[in-house]
């Protein structure tokens, strides 16, 4: 999810700055050739994690027990996208822009102790350490599909529950609209705070309705483990029928309010980047079409794509949050 620079003040990638596809496919290669041999024992606790989580090889991090969710679309027959694919090619610019960064630079990021801040427009806000937020509720085990903006996607199993399962123990004033999900922006632990490429700290949101739908997950776990860095660690927002980078990682402060937030992307290229970002075939973006993706792991610039679903596949459960919304207007 790469944009060209504009003159807002904010220094945007250009294309000459990102590493070419070859290369990267050539070190994606590497890492599964050095991730070859046997997986080390899981870790005995959630405090235990550390660098191991950029090493891309599953039993390595803490295992977190899940029960296959009974949620409708919460599962699929799909082929499940690999580990090692699913944790060497991320979007988490404080750790990089090339999508290989984050594996090679987010074992800096410190994850205990971890509080989340619910504040805002309820009745209870309060904070809740990383262990409060895994005794909320049951954790389930969801097979989701989260598709980039570039045309790619991914199946991955993460582990979590409903973010309404949250939002309805702090119990929303009825003048909150919309949630906001502000992420961690800690330059201790973070190298690429310092560039321009947003506005710091990185900051999604939902309207209300859609962060309190049952598959809008608060996920901290996937593939069986606790969530590598990477990807999010320890607490991160999912939301299978957007754009991946809605799905906001290492939140540190969720807060409801009246207005609709100014997100990240929204203030550093608003025709870029909508509000809503739902999946949507007939919505091309600026620059390329959205009608067809390639999965990860099915490489090769060559390789078959295949249609994109409207929302991602999830119309039957989340269409009905649009009724009556023009959906090229409010993309």
């Amino acid at each position: 999810m790469l944009i060209p620079k504009r003159d807002t003040g904010f220094q945007h990638p250009v294309p000459s700055e990102i590493t070419p596809r070859a290369v990267y496919e050539q070190r994606r290669q590497m890492l599964r050739l050095m991730a070859g041999g046997a997986a080390g024992a899981a870790m005995a606790s959630w405090a235990a994690r550390d660098a191991l989580a950029a090493t891309a090889r599953p039993g390595k991090l803490a295992a977190l027990a899940a029960t296959p969710s009974t949620l409708a679309g919460a599962q699929t027959v799909e082929k499940l996208t690999g580990y090692q694919d699913a944790t060497t090619y991320n979007n988490f610019y404080e750790f990089g822009t090339d999508k290989a960064d984050p594996a090679r630079n987010a074992h800096t990021l410190k994850t205990q102790p971890w509080t989340v801040e619910v504040e805002g427009l309820v009745k209870k806000p309060g904070k809740y350490g990383i262990e409060d937020l895994l005794k909320l509720s049951a954790q389930e085990e969801r097979i989701y599909r989260l598709r980039c903006v570039e045309g790619w996607s991914m199946v991955i199993p993460w582990i979590g529950y409903s973010l309404s399962e949250l939002l309805k123990r702090v119990e929303p004033l009825g003048s909150a609209r919309y949630v906001e999900f502000v992420t961690l922006a800690d330059k201790t632990m973070m190298p690429y705070l310092g560039s321009r490429v947003i506005d710091w700290p990185y900051t999604e949101g939902l309207r209300l309705d859609e962060a309190m739908h049952p598959l809008t997950m608060l996920a901290y776990g996937m593939y069986g483990e606790v969530m590598p860095n990477q990807n999010g660690a320890p607490v991160r927002l999912v939301v299978p029928w957007k754009y991946g980078f809605k799905s906001a990682k290492s939140i540190v402060r969720i807060r409801l309010t009246e207005r609709e937030p100014a997100t990240a992307w929204v203030k550093a290229a608003p025709q870029e980047y909508g509000f809503y970002s739902n999946v949507n075939p007939t919505v091309d973006h600026p620059r390329w079409s959205q009608a067809n993706e390639r999965r990860i792991g099915e490489d090769g610039l060559f390789a078959k794509k295949r249609k994109t679903l409207m929302f991602n596949g999830y119309e039957p459960q989340v269409a009905s949050l649009y009724a009556g919304m023009d959906l090229k207007k409010f993309f």
